[in-house]
């Protein structure tokens, strides 16, 4: 079944919109999302694309890498907990991560840079040192 992206379904007013073409497209489609789970294991899933090209989907997390602006540097380092999502505060309990997540490492929080289920990785800008 396909995800259909598209905004002819609906008027903000509530009248109703006609279709500007008799069929939908297939370049119209989209994809169910990742929803980037906490986990002991990480698990990536390559996808292909349109164009032929290929996009990283990351399925489990257990590492971020975290930028420290203080230092200016970024080290590699376990993801402890999802602390808040504003996304979706359902996301905390679930442990699912996407960009603005705000998550415990080693380090300290940090905030999610990036987004997992597109790019494959997560990265992240610390906020609150550990003491």
């Amino acid at each position: 079944m396909g995800i259909y992206q598209g905004n002819d379904l609906k008027k903000p007013t509530g009248g109703k919109k006609r279709p500007h073409q008799k069929v939908k497209r297939k370049y119209w489609m989209g994809r169910f999302p990742t929803f980037t789970r906490l986990d002991n294991i990480e698990q990536r899933k390559i996808i292909r694309v349109r164009g032929g090209n290929q996009k990283v989907r990351l399925k489990r997390a257990t590492y971020a890498n975290v930028a420290d602006p203080s230092t200016h540097t970024v080290k590699r380092v376990k993801i402890l907990r999802v602390l808040e999502t504003p996304a979706n505060p359902q996301y905390v309990r679930s442990g699912i991560i996407t960009k603005g997540t705000i998550i415990e490492t080693e380090l300290g929080k940090a905030v999610v840079t990036s987004r997992p289920g597109q790019d494959g990785v997560v990265n992240a800008v610390l906020v609150e040192k550990k003491a």
